[in-house]
């Protein structure tokens, strides 16, 4: 399986780099799997709401343009799907059964993904109504797609 992430703004603190760094040396085994960092906008601290449209319109162009060829994308969105753990594993298993071996998940910046990119999503994946730094999100995501490939497998991990 080939997994993308394709996230807004670069890894600012150490902590972070080195957890998506820890995730990503486990996740070696069972997927090949790239990060692409996308330029978030420079934009002041408070924005009218079009200036705010603006700035995810402006990433978002960017995003469409990093999407590997005939990838099957996960939005990650507030307003998405929530799933357990165990119900991802599923998913994701589900996929690679019907000829789907290359995910792209898709990390949107301060301001969220752009009405574009949401439409461009095969699939919008919620981690619950509570907001979170798109910095940390990219650890989440990468230790949650380590649990799924470790329920697949029935390995030891997953409580």
């Amino acid at each position: 399986m080939e997994i993308t992430i394709i996230a807004v703004g670069k890894i600012k603190e150490k902590y972070l780099k080195e957890g998506i760094a820890e995730y990503l040396k486990r996740l070696s085994p069972y997927a090949r799997l790239t990060v692409i960092e996308i330029d978030d906008e420079n934009a002041p601290e408070y924005l009218s709401p079009a200036e705010a449209e603006k700035v995810v319109k402006k990433e978002g162009e960017r995003i469409l343009t990093k999407i590997p060829p005939s990838s099957f994308v996960i939005a990650l969105d507030l307003k998405g799907k929530n799933l357990s753990s165990e119900e991802l594993a599923s998913f994701i298993s589900e996929k690679s059964l019907y000829g789907k071996s290359r995910l792209t998940f898709l990390i949107g910046g301060s301001l969220g993904l752009s009405t574009e990119v949401l439409e461009r999503a095969d699939f919008k994946l919620s981690f619950g109504r509570m907001t979170y730094p798109h910095q940390l999100m990219r650890l989440i995501l990468l230790e949650q797609i380590y649990r799924v490939y470790k329920i697949i497998r029935g390995e030891p991990y997953h409580k």
